[in-house]
């Protein structure tokens, strides 16, 4: 499928002119904001409608992911400053090493606070950074493209197909290449927006929505949680150390100062408190059990 479009033809649903919002330019203030929040809503039922994708995706990365492997994320513009959020978050909140999840942006670190122009048009950029990050048979790339014919995006899948790694893609357009391209498509089907190409509105918040759920599920499988409890989160500030105490409290039952002393002999180690809590054993031993059972708390308790 060509990513040139004559205008009268682009098929890409993004790029299209909704006919309900012809006078956006002349509501109210009340009136603008309110069709601002009720287009958002289509993002929600685009995710909705997705999520046997984002299943299937969680699915075929968990493997590459236990043996090692990193999360490699490639967008141009909004979606590419979705994918360095994504990535960014994933250490403080699960501790996930930071090596392992790599963000690529058209344009460089630079576009992540500017407009660089023309940089998402050039595909030979996008493999020559996937080469540079050096990706591998055991690394997962989730593309991210609203328009889903980002050159650059597309070189990057193109390059990270051809050394082995999995490739997921999200994109706002049925039928595009960039669904094409990877081995677990997902669409988030948000149609027109209500500023007329203007992916940054309901777009990025499918894409963000999709993002969430799709690292925060895979972390979920990778023994990251427990129950629902944030037990490899970093506390690197009062707010977190806190956390921690009420986490350890309420996961053991025990009392702010038992919690403590417990965290205190873990390192701050919610998970490996948990586990000398409930199993009456040493921070060594916890800490050897739950390698054992990979990171799983629940395993490592036999629960």
């Amino acid at each position: 499928m060509s990513t040139e479009f004559r205008l009268t033809d682009d098929p890409r649903r993004t790029e299209g002119f909704d006919p309900r919002h012809t006078h956006l330019d002349q509501l109210s203030p009340l009136a603008l904001v309110q069709t601002f929040a009720d287009d958002q809503q289509q993002a929600l039922s685009a995710v909705g409608a997705a999520v046997p994708a984002l299943s299937a995706a969680v699915e075929a990365a968990l493997p590459f992911l236990e043996r090692g492997g990193r999360l490699i994320y490639a967008g141009a513009g909004t979606s590419g400053r979705l994918g360095v959020l994504d990535a960014t978050e994933l250490t403080p909140t699960f501790s996930w090493p930071p090596e392992r999840a790599v963000a690529l942006i058209a344009g460089g670190s630079r576009a992540i606070r500017e407009a660089v122009e023309g940089a998402e048009d050039d595909q030979d950029t996008g493999k020559s950074d996937v080469r540079g990050a050096r990706v591998g048979p055991d690394d997962v790339m989730i593309a991210l493209a609203a328009s889903g014919t980002t050159p650059y995006v597309l070189g990057a899948v193109a390059q990270a197909r051809a050394d082995g790694a999995l490739t997921v893609g999200l994109s706002n357009n049925p039928g595009t290449p960039l669904l094409t391209a990877v081995q677990c498509p997902v669409l988030l089907d948000t149609g027109p927006e209500v500023i007329s190409g203007s992916t940054r509105l309901k777009a990025a918040t499918a894409q963000k929505i999709a993002l969430n759920i799709l690292s925060s599920a895979l972390m979920v499988r990778l023994g990251k949680v427990y129950g629902n409890l944030m037990v490899d989160v970093r506390a690197t500030n009062t707010k977190l150390e806190l956390r921690a105490l009420r986490l350890v409290m309420h996961a053991t039952g025990t009392d702010e100062h038992t919690a403590l002393t417990a965290l205190n002999a873990a390192a701050g180690r919610i998970k490996t408190a948990i586990v000398m809590l409930k199993l009456g054993v040493s921070s060594q031993e916890a800490d050897e059990r739950l390698a054992a059972s990979k990171g799983h708390a629940r395993a490592t308790l036999g629960e």
